[in-house]
């Protein structure tokens, strides 16, 4: 008896006899025979419904199982089909594999999850089983799953976006729950005849039910959205607002540069582009050097290192919540409507101004990134 629990529990399966297991010397693998339970014997595979016997189908058969190691493991059993009414012979219902699948819950349960962790590929390789087999398999967890609960129920608060693929040759739209974080939806295109099967999929009540949908600025998502959401407000996601805001500080910078290199001033025009790295990532991810970089940007150049701050600001706006994301915002827009952050004075007023470091020095402090407000 406590054998047999314990490769229930190495073998990952319930409702299950396990009759007996032997190591198959020529396939390399271990053997587990086993039957279902009394009490879910003689079931339609597809259904579940309690139906008369038909044949003994094609004998017994194996179902691949997770490794145990290095070595591979199968289950064995009879396969016999019954007389469902509603799907005529149908191979029987077991409890540790899916219907028409060649390996047991557990080993798809296992390889639909690291399939979103990593590509098919290398599921397939860690697994060994075919790049084909992984997608067929992903299909069968995804098919039971939608089955099991309407991914569109309750949805109220949605985003947009696409994603490319195939080296950014191809994309995906996909469609994202807000309250959950739940992906609901993609399909291939990145146009208004692929949102709008979205949307005949939703269908007319829970369109009315969606009250927010976030997105980049394309017209046409937004034409879309008014039209098939007629209760939903639409809104842009913090991701682009703030790469606008990274390219307003470009421009910002290369203005600063351009005026610099008039002034025939070329080093501080050479030291302004190269610190565009500096300026666009985020400050939690800069190196020593482009620390360095930022502090001399600060010191030497208010205008570009007041864009800077506006910038990391906004971004700052989207990570708060509540009444303190607005009271920042509304800082905010109200230091970027200043007239003091255009460059009016992009160089220093120096004969031979300072340049950073070219390497990481020791000495040398990064600048704090604080709130225009502060």
């Amino acid at each position: 008896m406590r054998t047999a629990r314990l490769w229930r529990g190495l073998l990952g399966v319930e409702q299950t006899v396990i009759e007996g297991v032997e190591f198959d010397e020529d396939d390399e693998a271990v053997v587990a025979h086993v039957r279902p339970r009394k009490g879910s014997r003689g079931r339609c595979g597809r259904c579940g419904r309690r139906c008369a016997g038909y044949d003994r189908g094609e004998g017994r058969r194996r179902w691949r199982g997770l490794d145990l190691g290095t070595i591979k493991v199968f289950l064995e059993a009879d396969a016999a089909r019954v007389a469902c009414p509603e799907h005529g012979p149908t191979v029987v219902q077991v409890p540790w594999a899916r219907h028409a699948a060649r390996q047991t819950r557990a080993f798809e349960d296992t390889a639909a999850w690291l399939v979103t962790h990593t590509s098919k590929t290398a599921v397939g390789e860690l697994l060994r089983v075919t790049w084909r087999t992984v997608g067929s398999i992903v299909t069968r967890v995804v098919g039971e799953a939608r089955a099991l609960r309407d991914p569109f129920d309750g949805l109220r608060r949605i985003g947009i976006d696409e994603i490319s693929y195939k080296k950014g040759h191809r994309y995906l739209m996909v469609v994202v729950d807000h309250d959950t974080g739940r992906l609901v939806w993609a399909a291939p295109g990145h146009d208004k005849p692929t949102l709008a099967k979205f949307f005949d999929a939703l269908g007319e009540d829970r369109c009315a039910q969606v009250r927010l949908v976030s997105a980049d600025a394309a017209e046409w998502i937004g034409e879309m959205v008014r039209e098939r959401c007629e209760n939903a407000t639409v809104c842009l996601d913090p991701f682009h607002i703030v790469s606008w805001a990274t390219d307003a500080l470009d421009v910002v910078r290369r203005e600063v540069w351009n005026t610099a290199r008039r002034a025939g001033v070329t080093g501080h025009a050479k030291d302004l582009k190269g610190a565009r790295y500096a300026l666009w990532k985020n400050p939690e991810n800069l190196t020593a050097r482009q620390r360095a970089k930022l502090a001399w940007v600060a010191t030497l150049n208010g205008p570009l290192y007041r864009a800077y701050l506006l910038k990391e600001q906004l971004r700052e706006v989207f990570s708060l919540r509540g009444a303190a994301g607005i009271a920042l915002l509304d800082r905010w827009r109200s230091r970027s409507a200043s007239p003091s952050t255009a460059p009016a004075s992009p160089v220093p007023p120096r004969t031979d101004p300072a340049s950073p470091p070219r390497r990481s020095s020791r000495t040398q402090s990064s600048p704090t990134v604080t709130t225009l407000g502060s």
